[in-house]
């Protein structure tokens, strides 16, 4: 079962914030560890049991959070309006100070990082910078560039926001969905954005690399990844057929055998004890 949701408080951008984190999966802290990022709209509690069947089944331990803005974490000031580097500063200030905070050192911790969509480019962003600290990384279809799909999905997504029920749905996962919804939307769409892309930093990325995208993914093409595997000599890639932009609601067993399987290859030869 997993543990209780518990709150770390530290200090970000001159104040201090709260983050809600939850540990999952089995409580040894010699297995490998992995470290869940959620994706733009994406929570802890949106990742329902999703976390803990994976960890169960992977052997490992987990750690799932939700970052400023989302969930029970921090909500944005009303009038704080998010940069084109925002995924950036959570990967190189946010992240780390998260781990610090928490004791955890990802060169004695064999860390792992599973992030979804802007969580799997944080996460890339994070290998990048930290190429010796991660043991590996998984990413659902994460982002690299900013494509016209991606665009026409946030303007979409934006509508029904507007005229469906929508902001109470996202209640649920959410102290503050607006905060959530508004931050994450009003950047994607901030035209200056549009030049986003982290392609350049990829080639820093050392770790083994799994990157995975379904083939019907409505914010994204397979360019997404298969831009990484042209850039990343340890990627491998996964594609999905009959899967949209969350494989782990779409296809969670496919996906729980095929990352569970890489992460096996890539841990202490192949053992995950």
């Amino acid at each position: 079962m997993p543990a209780p949701i518990e709150f770390v408080r530290l200090d970000w951008c001159g104040r201090e914030i709260q983050l809600e984190y939850q540990w999952v999966g089995k409580p040894d802290s010699h297995l490998p560890l992995v470290l869940f990022l959620h994706e733009g709209l994406g929570s802890l509690s949106m990742w329902k049991d999703f976390p803990e069947t994976f960890c169960q089944a992977a052997n490992c331990r987990g750690l799932v959070y939700s970052r400023p803005g989302y969930g029970q974490s921090t909500p944005r000031h009303p009038d704080e309006r998010w940069d084109v580097d925002f995924m950036h500063r959570q990967a190189f200030e946010v992240l780390p100070a998260f781990l610090a905070t928490l004791e955890i050192d990802p060169l004695q911790q064999k860390l792992w990082l599973f992030g979804h969509s802007d969580g799997g480019s944080i996460s890339l962003l994070y290998a990048a910078r930290y190429p010796q600290a991660l043991a590996g990384a998984i990413v659902l279809a994460p982002h690299i560039m900013v494509e016209d799909l991606t665009i026409t999905s946030i303007e979409q997504a934006r509508e029904i926001y507007q005229t469906t029920d929508l902001p109470k749905k996202l209640d649920r996962y959410h102290q503050d969905a607006d905060s959530a919804f508004w931050g994450w939307n009003t950047i994607w769409l901030h035209p200056p954005f549009r030049a986003w892309s982290i392609e350049a930093e990829l080639v820093s990325i050392q770790c083994p690399l799994l990157a995975v995208q379904g083939l019907d993914d409505e914010y994204g093409s397979l360019e997404q990844i298969r831009g990484i595997a042209r850039r990343v000599s340890t990627a491998e890639l996964l594609e999905i057929p009959a899967c949209g932009h969350s494989p782990h609601r779409d296809q969670p067993k496919l996906l729980i055998i095929k990352a569970t399987d890489f992460i096996f290859r890539h841990t202490l030869g192949g053992e995950l004890v």
